[in-house]
Formats: C-alpha cells, structure tokens, sequence
C-alpha cells in the first residue's frame, strides 16, 4: 500500500489512527476489559503499518550513500521515544490530571494528533511531489538513485522476493536481532529483580540506562558504515555484513558473560549497556539492507521481514517464562542467555553467508521503453564505467 498510495498517507494515518485511539483508551478501560483489549488491538494495527511506510519514504528521498546515516538517524527516534515516554509516563501517573494514569494517554494522543496534521502539511512521498523543494536539490537525488520514481505500479515480483537468498538472510538477522531485543527489553528487568534483587524504582531507572547508551553507537555506527561506503573504499556488500556480525556477536558473547557474573551488580549493569548499545550496530548492517536489495519495493520487503521478526516478540518471552517460571535461578537464567546467544550467533552466520548490499535484479522497474533501455545501459555499464565508450 505504501509503495502505490504513497508513505505520507499510510504513514501519517497510522499514527492518527493510534493517537485518537490512545485518546480513547480510560474511556474503554472504564468501561470493560475486553473493550480495552480490542482498542489495544486495533492501536497495533495502526502501529504495524508505520515502518514499512517509512522505508518506502526513504527509498524516494535518500540517495543510496547516505542511506545508512539517514536510517540510523530515523532509528534513534525509537530509543529517544523510549526513554522519554516512560520517564513522562511516571510523572503524569503521579501529578496529571483526570487521576493520574489517564493523563498519559490524553497528553500522548493529542500530541500524536498534532503531530499527524504537521507531518500530512509538511511531508511529501518523493522530491518530483514536494512543492517548496529547491531545484538543484530535487536533481541532486533524483540524479543519484539506482532506479528513477515509475508512474506505473507493476505487479510484486513475490516468487523472486520468496526465492531470494539475500530477503532470507535479512529476515532471519532481523528475526535473530529481535530475540535478543525483546530479551533484553521485556525479560532482564526481571532478571534483575529475581537475581540481582533490586527493587522496582533502580530497576526501571536501570532499564533505561542501555536505551540511551544506544543512541551514540546508532548514530555514529551509521556514519561510519556510509564513510567506509564512499569512495569505494569497502563495498556495500562488505559494510552490511560486517556491521550485522559485529552488532550481533557482540551481544552475544556479553549475554553469556552475564550469566558467569554471579551477582556482580556493577559488572553485570555494564554487560547488559554493552549489550544494547552494540547490537544497534546491527542496524548499519540487516537494518538499511532493504533499500540496497530493492529500493522501490522496499516497504514490501519490510513488512515480510518485520512480520517475521515480530513473532520473536512473543516466542522469546515464552522461552523465558517456560525456563524461568518455576525456579527463577541464575542456571535458569543462564539458559536463557544461550539460547539468545545461539540466534544471535545463526542469524549473523546466515547473513554474512548468505546477505548482500547489491541491488538485485527483479528489483529494477522500468518507467517506459525508454527507461528500460536506460535501465539496461546503466546495468551493462555497471562493470564498464572506466572502459571507453564506443561510437
């Protein structure tokens, strides 16, 4: 839908769609259970069409070397988000208005619905639609795209998508990197808790601790990846695959360590902040990679993914409740922390094998004859560009 409607409209009427309903949400917890579970329902449908919104955004506006800066960038709104959601939280629950807890959800919704009419006056789907652009720069990324903007909207290539080697490797990476997300986000809190026994307020203020320290390695993982992309100094190929296997080995080979910590509050603080803040290198890696595999079926790509991936939502916190519900030990724990360790360790292994950064093939729609001749010239003259030309 993204990719014929266009990003702006399905992304911006997600986010309304979320905010009214969060206006909505102490009206349906007062008035049942089960009203509140379908609001809460509907919020996720909302939610669920956001990111692959926002990567076919990014495949009109973002030439191809800035592509990582530009993702980690978008990125970081999450950790940010966060942390200043939950620490705003706490305090409308205990000084807001309407008693409390409801406050969070009136302030959040209508700054969701402010939010959403800003974003539908100031964002466009691509640089050709975006009426205060300025000329040289609107050339300046339309020039530098593998694969101009098309008026037509052919079918989805799916056989190629669901037989493409390089779309699994960035789906199993991506699946193995949010099992480890979701195991440190929902699952070592309580960790701390039965373990480490601390107590509620210096777990939540723990807790946001490796949120923060993502945003640095985020941010500068991205710029590093487009430097050494630049002047042909690495290929992209070679970029991805090193920041995934570095942004997921690390955590892992910390995750294990934490569990031979003992009850080293300290030590093990400082394992679980390494832990996060390295896996967002990943996002340099497996995160940007659907704007090298297809840029102009890039939102299509990432709801596959992400759907995907987000069945490590629910799996990994179900592993941990089935090794942890009955005797909550540092063994138990240490079970949980190899198995995060093993995904983490396959997912890497799959996508340094099997993962690419080129531009694939059934990727390329062309405009018009014109185009595809265009295409083919561009295509052919990939690994000619130094020869001569000949008349």
């Amino acid at each position: 839908m993204a990719e014929r409607i266009g990003g702006k409209i399905l992304f911006g009427g997600g986010i309304l769609v979320t905010a009214g309903l969060s206006l909505l949400t102490p009206v349906a917890a007062r008035c049942s259970v089960y009203v509140l579970i379908g609001l809460r329902v509907l919020e996720g449908v909302g939610e669920g069409v956001t990111i692959p919104s926002v990567y076919a955004l990014l495949s009109r506006w973002i030439p191809p070397m800035e592509r990582t800066r530009a993702v980690t960038s978008v990125d970081a709104g999450i950790p940010l988000g966060t942390v200043i959601g939950m620490s705003l939280s706490g305090v409308l629950c205990d000084y807001g208005f309407a008693g409390g807890w409801p406050s969070v959800f009136y302030v959040f919704g209508a700054a969701g619905c402010v939010w959403s009419f800003a974003w539908f006056l100031l964002c466009h789907n691509s640089p050709s639609t975006h009426p205060r652009i300025s000329v040289a720069e609107r050339q300046y990324i339309e020039k530098s795209m593998e694969s101009r903007e098309t008026s037509i909207k052919p079918p989805t290539p799916w056989i190629k998508i669901a037989t493409s080697r390089p779309v699994w490797a960035r789906a199993i990476a991506y699946f193995a990197d949010s099992w480890g997300l979701y195991t440190m986000m929902t699952c070592l809190p309580m960790y701390m808790h039965d373990v480490l026994q601390f107590d509620m307020t210096q777990n939540g203020i723990l807790s946001a601790l490796p949120f923060i320290a993502n945003l640095f390695p985020l941010i500068a993982g991205g710029h590093l990846a487009d430097w050494l992309r630049a002047d042909h100094r690495m290929q992209t190929t070679t970029v991805r695959k090193l920041f995934c296997a570095a942004g997921q080995l690390i955590p892992a080979v910390f995750l294990i360590g934490i569990g031979f910590l003992g009850c080293n509050r300290i030590l093990i603080v400082v394992a679980i902040i390494i832990c996060k803040s390295s896996a967002s290198l990943a996002v340099s890696g497996f995160g940007v990679n659907h704007l090298d595999l297809a840029p102009n079926y890039a939102g299509t790509l990432t709801g596959l993914t992400n759907t995907l991936a987000s069945v490590a939502g629910f799996l990994a916190p179900e592993v941990v409740g089935a090794l942890t519900y009955h005797e909550s030990t540092r063994a138990q724990w240490q079970k949980v922390f190899y198995i995060a360790a093993a995904i983490y360790g396959f997912g890497a292994a799959v996508f340094v094998v099997f993962g690419s950064g080129e531009l694939q093939d059934w990727a390329v729609v062309p405009q018009s004859a014109a185009d595809a001749r265009h295409n083919e010239g561009h295509n052919v003259g990939e690994g000619m560009r130094d020869r001569p030309r000949i008349k």
